[in-house]
């Protein structure tokens, strides 16, 4: 089934969801949930706070703050806003003892930053962030990024007391524990609530970049005047070490560039990395970075002493309606310890005497190892409690949505769904023997394009090789803000790598996107760190990266991949294809769009190839490897020849002439390894009997893995050295990659 023809259908079901289409309040049905106002909002859901309540929490902020409340029987007269400043400020107490307690009872852990942005952390999750822990997954939630990943444990703490099942007390005193819910850097698969998996510095923030992007995308194709269904904001915390690594500056350009101003940019600027100040490597400002490359930028000086003035700053980025914002705040590293302030505080546990000084500074003496005040449990309740009344409004909106636009309703539940329509398959090209040769890069663009009409959340772009790649929607336009944010080709400049970590971002939006990024495939070592990440956050991101061997020519060998795919082939759970022709290259096409969970690397050829290699097909390809011609019978082949991309015409060639001298000879197309080694045993052994032990490969890259399937004895024909410049041909003769050099090693391997 097309997409335009469910479109016809606009009596699906639109989700199915735990909330009825009939609303329990007075509100109308086209009133959204009011968005959060500058300031207003950080106090809206404490604006009447009852005697019970403040009585409930006197005895506790008494002790903690005696020279602040004195024993005066009025004290339930304290004003509002000065009441809730006194119990924000213990409940920030509280995140610092149970970031402490987590570290000394693991004997492990990044305490620094957690200490130091235990109020930033605690003003997101309680007064700030749209989210409900009771539905982790809740479409219109805020998502939060912490790109600065060893400071996890500040957000372990806030999952916790916000609510969310996935960080039990015990779960803190798990931390980095094998197995456990708490690991030492935040990930997406192993703990409810985190939205990335980050670590290595500086990839949250094209993350976050990516996230921002897919709802400026997303509410520009489905938001109506009366009916906004997109509307949340992103944020994310770096440090300096992030603010240092090059992605993260590839990443806030283009985060300006396309005016993302749902984004915020939290900053901690404590002045230290591992080996001590960042006077030792790092002089620059970094606000003034940021507004040169179109931020709104905001510094706060005193939020250990100053709440407000978070909030403050949180209320400019609210009214940002172009740029989005940088929020410098300044803060001590370890703050309460003894190391505060210092390197010192980046990782480890305290000494006994600093534990004790550290009980005393808030007050906390009598209190056990992760002890949480009753009191703070309550706070965060109220925001809980109103995060599940936005869902619930949220959902009333879905369903009024779905009766007055019943076609953008269907599309709009086809991402939320996981983006696949049924019959998506079908759309992918067929082949013929008769039809003009290309690259494969040609029949990848082929590919994309047809995919593109049935696939509603296909969306990405090139690090500025859109022409070369062959990777551009023709029926779609340009994202890019005002004026086309709906547009699903996306120009990166070049920034190959922020484009994988924003991608990233896209394909963990959880809206169904499915994002492409493209490259030649020499610079997939600019995004290394980004596609290992996709792997292991199971981000379904899908790379395309053309040029793939030495056969690209004139470049050389500063643009020919040799040890690339080897490199690539080893991270786990990436699917690297190398299709040889149209049927390999759609059937890599249909594994990539439908594996959501794995990321999908498609090597592709810049020379001509054949349409259709006699042999192949797409559904070949769904094994891995497959056997594409042998003339053997009933007999075992004397010989092997195993290819893939370019190189396997090489082998079918090389088959013919040996077939013609009478050899029995079987071909192998290997076009995607880590496949094929899934396969049953039983499989593998049909394709590559153990008894036939003459085998060649014949790949034009490092000849590094192959050895697995040729065995001992067999002969592999690969790149040991960098290319060269020269025409595509020439430089395959130079290395031994005709039919001829082919065809007089298996004769060698033969006489053996």
């Amino acid at each position: 089934m097309t997409l335009s023809s469910l479109l016809l259908h606009p009596s699906l079901p639109l989700l199915p969801t735990k909330f009825t289409t009939q609303s329990n309040n007075n509100n109308k049905i086209n009133t959204l949930p009011t968005r959060f106002k500058p300031y207003s909002c950080l106090k809206s859901n404490h604006s009447s706070i009852t005697k019970s309540h403040k009585l409930s929490c006197l005895e506790e902020l008494k002790q903690a703050f005696p020279s602040k409340l004195s024993n005066q029987n009025n004290d339930t007269e304290l004003d509002d806003e000065s009441f809730q400043e006194l119990v924000d400020k213990r409940c920030v107490d509280n995140v610092r003892m149970l970031i402490v307690d987590s570290v000394q009872h693991a004997k492990a852990g990044h305490p620094g930053m957690a200490l130091g942005m235990a109020e930033v952390g605690y003003v997101l999750y309680r007064h700030v962030m749209r989210y409900n822990p009771r539905n982790p997954k809740w479409f219109n939630r805020d998502r939060f990024v912490l790109s600065a990943g060893h400071g996890c444990l500040l957000q372990y703490v806030c999952l916790h007391i916000a609510g969310f099942q996935s960080v039990q007390l015990q779960d803190l005193q798990r931390l980095c524990k094998l197995g456990s819910r708490t690991p030492g850097h935040p990930e997406n698969v192993v703990t409810d609530g985190i939205e990335v998996t980050t670590g290595p510095l500086g990839q949250g923030v094209a993350n976050a970049v990516g996230l921002a992007l897919a709802e400026a995308h997303l509410a520009a194709r489905f938001n109506k005047p009366d009916a906004i269904l997109v509307d949340h904001r992103t944020y994310c915390i770096m440090g300096d070490g992030c603010a240092m690594e090059g992605i993260s500056h590839e990443a806030a350009s283009l985060a300006a560039h396309w005016k993302l101003n749902k984004l915020t940019l939290i900053y901690d600027d404590n002045h230290n990395t591992i080996d001590g100040p960042t006077t030792l490597a790092f002089s620059e400002d970094i606000s003034t970075r940021f507004k040169a490359l179109g931020w709104n930028t905001i510094t706060v000086e005193d939020i250990h002493s100053n709440m407000n003035s978070f909030k403050d700053a949180l209320c400019s980025a609210f009214r940002e309606n172009e740029k989005p914002t940088f929020i410098r705040v300044k803060t001590l590293i370890g703050k309460l310890s003894g190391k505060e302030g210092t390197s010192k505080a980046h990782h480890g546990t305290f000494d006994e005497d600093d534990m004790k000084k550290m009980r005393q500074k808030v007050n906390w003496s009598d209190r056990g190892p992760f002890h949480v005040l009753p009191m703070v449990y309550r706070e965060m309740q109220i925001q809980t409690d109103h995060g599940e009344r936005l869902e619930e409004e949220w959902y009333s909106k879905l369903n009024y949505y779905q009766s007055k636009y019943p076609e953008d309703s269907v599309e709009f539940k086809i991402l939320l769904n996981g983006g696949l329509v049924p019959g998506w398959e079908s759309s992918l090209p067929k082949w013929s023997a008769s039809e003009p040769v290309d690259a494969t890069r040609g029949y990848s663009e082929k590919c994309l394009n047809q995919l593109a009409k049935v696939l509603p959340g296909l969306i990405g772009g090139s690090a500025d090789l859109a022409t070369s790649n062959k990777a551009y929607l023709h029926d779609f336009k340009d994202f890019s803000q005002p004026n086309s944010p709906w547009g699903r080709n996306i120009r990166y400049g070049v920034r190959e790598h922020s484009m994988a970590g924003i991608s990233n971002g896209l394909a963990l939006h959880g809206s169904g996107l499915i994002p492409f990024a493209a490259t030649f495939l020499i610079f997939s070592d600019y995004m290394k760190n980004s596609i290992r990440l996709s792997a292991l956050s199971k981000a379904g991101v899908i790379y395309i990266m053309t040029h793939d061997s030495i056969g690209l020519g004139e470049d050389g060998p500063t643009h020919q991949p040799v040890e690339q795919l080897a490199g690539l082939r080893a991270v786990p759970r990436l699917l690297v294809f190398r299709p040889a022709d149209g049927n390999e290259t759609a059937g890599a096409y249909k594994l990539a769009v439908a594996n959501r969970d794995v990321p999908s690397l498609i090597a592709l050829s810049r020379q001509k190839v054949a349409t259709r290699l006699e042999g192949t097909s797409a559904s070949g390809v769904e094994r891995g490897g497959y056997i594409v011609s042998d003339n053997s019978g009933n007999d075992l082949p004397e010989i092997m020849l195993i290819g893939t991309g370019s190189e396997l015409c090489l082998c079918e060639g090389s088959a013919k002439m040996l077939r013609k001298e009478g050899r029995r000879v079987r071909v192998v197309s290997l076009v995607c390894w880590r496949l094929f080694d899934q396969q049953p045993k039983e499989y593998k052994e049909y394709v590559l009997p153990p008894r036939v032990s003459k085998r060649v490969s014949v790949e034009a890259g490092s000849p590094m893995g192959w050895r697995e399937y040729v065995g001992g004895q067999g002969w592999v024909i690969g790149v040991e050295d960098f290319g060269a410049s020269g025409a595509y041909l020439d430089t395959f003769k130079k290395f031994g990659f005709t039919e001829e050099n082919v065809t007089r090693a298996t004769k060698s391997l033969l006489c053996d």
